[in-house]
């Protein structure tokens, strides 16, 4: 069933993000690659040549990301999380530099509202800031962590996707936690 779409994505994007319209060659790929062990150098090649048979459909970025993250590769996955941002960024007419975007300097609240309409390409392109703060967060640069959570913060205000967490973390960082404690209460 195809999504309504989002204001400024191509048309087809949206479905792709949901995994439509791969070819039959690049599905086998991920397939295969999915049903390898973790960190499976053969399964690496497998989604390097799914994305080079599809390199503007979504679903093999995804996997490629997975692949990373789940082997514990975290400098590798966020490489690929940058590239998720450009990605979902050319399909809403954002910068491809998330640093170079400015809602609330740049755009009036009607374009904030279908952003936030959460329709499936801003949702893929705030879950890759997402998945691109976590890992910053986990690589020990909580700068450019703090940095995405800001962002994210302005573009998903209600904190939808969980960004808020990510910020609690940030702000337990270094001293010792009452887990009990509820997240909101950290300094």
């Amino acid at each position: 069933m195809p999504t309504s779409g989002s204001p400024g994505a191509t048309p087809g994007f949206e479905d792709a993000v949901l995994g439509a319209g791969l070819t039959p060659a690049v599905e086998a790929l991920i397939d295969k690659a999915g049903r390898a062990g973790i960190g499976d150098e053969g399964a690496l090649e497998m989604l390097l040549r799914a994305r080079a048979l599809a390199p503007e459909h979504p679903a093999p970025l995804i996997a490629h990301y997975r692949f990373h993250f789940y082997a514990n590769r975290l400098s590798e996955a966020r490489v690929v999380a940058v590239e998720a941002i450009a990605l979902a960024a050319a399909q809403l007419g954002l910068p491809a530099d998330w640093r170079q975007v400015q809602p609330l300097v740049e755009w009036g609240p009607g374009r904030l509202a279908e952003l936030r309409a959460h329709a499936v390409a801003p949702r893929f392109y705030l879950f890759a800031l997402k998945g691109y703060a976590y890992l910053s967060l986990r690589l020990g640069e909580a700068e450019e962590g703090a940095a995405v959570l800001a962002l994210l913060e302005q573009l998903d205000p209600t904190d939808s996707l969980g960004h808020r967490v990510l910020g609690a973390v940030l702000a337990r960082a270094g001293r010792d936690v009452d887990y009990d404690e509820p997240l909101e209460a950290a300094p």
